[in-house]
C-alpha cells in the first residue's frame, strides 16, 4: 500500500496551489467541501484551511471551471466543467514539463553537469 505524502500546509512555501488541487480533486468525480479538503491530504499531503478552499471554489466557479450540483442535505458539492478539464490538463502538462526538465538537469542527462550542493 503507497505511503501518503507528508502532512503540510497551504502557506508552508511548497508551490501547491489550491485551484489545481480542486481541479484535480474533482477531476475523479464531484464532491462537497469536507470531502475535497480529505481528499486533497490523502493524494497530496496538503492540509487547506476552510477559508482557502472555500475562496478559491468561489474563484473557479465565478470562472466556470466547476460548477454546483444539487445540494445533498446540508452538503453542497461540486463538479469539473469542460473548461475546468482543459484548465487542468494545460496546468498538469506544463508541470509534467517541469518534472521532466529538472529531472534531466539534475541527472545531468540534458548535456549539462549535475549541480553539486555547497
Amino acid at each position: 500500500m503507497p505511503q501518503s505524502p507528508p502532512s503540510r500546509t497551504a502557506s508552508s512555501g511548497r508551490p501547491n496551489d489550491p485551484p489545481i488541487l480542486i481541479l484535480t480533486s474533482l477531476a475523479s468525480g464531484p464532491r462537497h467541501g469536507y470531502a475535497l479538503l480529505q481528499d486533497i491530504e490523502a493524494f497530496a499531503g496538503v492540509q487547506l484551511g476552510p477559508g482557502t478552499l472555500y475562496g478559491a471554489i468561489g474563484r473557479l466557479e465565478q470562472r466556470g471551471l466547476i460548477e454546483a450540483v444539487a445540494e445533498h442535505g446540508r452538503t453542497r458539492p461540486y463538479r469539473l466543467t469542460a473548461a475546468g478539464s482543459r484548465v487542468l490538463e494545460a496546468a498538469l502538462l506544463e508541470m509534467r514539463t517541469i518534472v521532466d526538465v529538472g529531472t534531466r538537469r539534475l541527472s545531468g542527462s540534458d548535456g549539462t553537469a549535475a549541480a553539486v550542493p555547497a
